[in-house]
């Protein structure tokens, strides 16, 4: 059993996804970090930096923040076939997402979804690494029908960001392999029912 503290975000979603693609059993502790939930004492002993994701692993005792961390340990321990055809190719490609494609697309919702016209420079500067972000991706996406070759915890960290497309203002069909491989992934029955966690009943945009 595996006690997952998480909410509704990109972060939160790549574990429930993980989870759910490995057919784990987990228990979902709702961190609410609108009501600065994150910062209470006792979620603080789990994830210092008082960030969802976290787990605790009951049966092995790990206990992990960090979301490409416990992307990582639960590849590791429990789902070799998350790493995809080459292990190597998909720690790159989990080192872009959580180094680029996560921080720049949070600035852009941050500026451009939730503060628009606060500060014109960081609305266009995020906007264009946006834009630049999924150019990388469309390009790798047209030399392989994954992020690295197959299925893997690329696929599953990078995902949930472009799946608020809406909030970066950013339209699919220009990248037309990202849309398409956005679209599989959206199909796949575990990132649905873990897109659903912890906020039940929120259905997947689809463009």
């Amino acid at each position: 059993m595996i006690d997952l503290y998480t909410f509704a975000t990109p972060n939160g979603r790549k574990i429930s996804i993980a989870l759910e693609e490995l057919g784990l059993a987990y228990e979902v502790h709702s961190v609410n970090i609108v009501k600065n939930e994150q910062f209470r004492p006792e979620f603080l002993r789990i994830s210092p930096n008082n960030n969802i994701p976290a787990i605790v692993d009951q049966d092995s005792g790990v206990t992990l923040m960090e979301s490409g961390a416990i992307l990582i340990y639960l590849a590791d321990t429990y789902g070799a076939q998350l790493w995809g055809q080459d292990r190597w190719t998909t720690l790159q490609w989990l080192m872009w997402q959580m180094g680029g494609l996560g921080p720049m697309l949070g600035q852009v919702h941050h500026f451009v979804k939730y503060n628009p016209g606060k500060a014109p420079y960081a609305e266009d500067r995020y906007r264009e690494e946006a834009k630049r972000l999924y150019g990388v991706l469309d390009r790798r996406l047209g030399e392989a029908e994954f992020i690295s070759g197959t299925y893997s915890i690329a696929d599953i960290a990078s995902w949930p960001w472009i799946s608020r497309y809406e909030f970066q203002q950013m339209d699919l069909t220009q990248y037309p392999n990202v849309l398409r491989w956005y679209r599989a992934i959206a199909a796949r029955p575990a990132v649905q029912r873990g897109y659903d966690v912890p906020a039940l009943g929120q259905a997947i945009p689809l463009p």
